[in-house]
């Protein structure tokens, strides 16, 4: 994936700048002269700049975390980055607890596990991400992503959020 991109915008800053503009109407003093730190400082550059990633060969290859509520498209940009070069680019294949159907294969679509073994995962911090869908658990091991950046390649996963 040749961008990175990094909005540094954070709960923290919004909560700040709606204090600070109630503070404003209630008295003319600008918002800057009262908290310099946690308001204009911050609007200064509230982003990066986006620039062309230039892995160096000695480097490791990264994860992209592609994220986005259902709909907007992330799992189909996963899957033709993948379409356009199998070579570079694999997901790493999810745990889950839900049971397998005949046409799938233990490590391929899935990894399927216990809920006791998934659930020990995430106490010993061993998964990624995770969530429950149909009653079944769903969740990206950190030794699932590692596979995939040991075999030289770029990890992507989608991500919905909660």
């Amino acid at each position: 994936f040749p961008f990175l991109v990094s909005l540094p915008l954070t709960a923290g800053f919004r909560r700040s700048m709606r204090l600070c503009r109630r503070k404003s109407r209630n008295n003319q003093q600008s918002c800057y002269a009262r908290c310099p730190s946690s308001c204009y400082s911050t609007l200064a550059a509230p982003y990066e700049e986006v620039v062309r990633y230039q892995r160096h060969p000695a480097d490791r290859n990264r994860l992209i975390i592609l994220v986005g509520p259902a709909g907007v498209g992330v799992n189909e940009l996963r899957r033709r980055l993948i379409a356009s070069n199998p070579r570079q680019f694999q997901s790493a294949v999810p745990h889950t607890t839900r049971v397998q159907k005949s046409y799938e294969m233990n490590g391929r679509e899935y990894h399927y596990v216990s809920k006791e073994t998934f659930e020990n995962m995430v106490y010993s911090h061993r998964m990624l991400e995770y969530g429950e869908y149909k009653g079944y658990l769903y969740g990206t091991s950190i030794d699932a992503v590692r596979t995939v950046l040991d075999e030289g390649k770029i990890c992507i996963i989608d991500l919905e959020p909660q």
